[in-house]
């Protein structure tokens, strides 16, 4: 993951945390575990959430799927280099609707950095402004202990 200058940092959260893991095991909690640590209050379904997760691929769908088989998809792997890296698409508007169209989606990246038996997670969400006006407001919640900090802990709760 690269820096980039103010303007880029105005519209950037960055989160990390370190976890029990090695870089694989990591990794492999936060996309094929996906649905172990994502709270199902995050989602549409709610409590009838069937399943949510990425597709493990480049071009791959980042998906929930609910009552009755309905599926939505919420995003798409940009970036699929296991157990190193992982980028996606954040196709969630901010009224926390999906938004189809990815010219409006912001970019989510996942750095995973082996530290002897444990594993640095970096997370940086970009591109807030293809949200439109609510953008940076957006921004701000995701950074919030409501956004990517409460996600990251209940990721590397689970991961010990």
């Amino acid at each position: 993951m690269t820096r980039g200058g103010a303007a880029e940092a105005a519209d950037t959260t960055l989160h990390e945390v370190t976890v029990g893991l090695g870089q694989t095991a990591a990794f492999r909690l936060f996309t094929e575990g996906f649905a172990r640590w994502w709270p199902r209050e995050y989602s549409w379904s709610g409590d009838a959430l069937v399943g949510i997760g990425l597709e493990g691929r480049e071009g791959g769908a980042c998906f929930e799927i609910g009552p009755h088989g309905f599926r939505c998809d919420w995003g798409r792997v940009t970036q699929w280099e296991q157990p190193r890296l992982l980028g996606f698409t954040w196709q969630v508007g901010p009224d926390r609707t999906p938004q189809p169209d990815p010219s409006k989606a912001s970019q989510v990246a996942v750095a995973f950095v082996p530290e002897g038996a444990r594993t640095r997670v970096l997370l940086a969400h970009r591109g807030f402004g293809a949200h439109g006006e609510r953008g940076m407001s957006y921004r701000e919640e995701m950074g919030s202990q409501m956004g990517w900090p409460l996600l990251l802990r209940r990721y590397a709760q689970l991961a010990g």
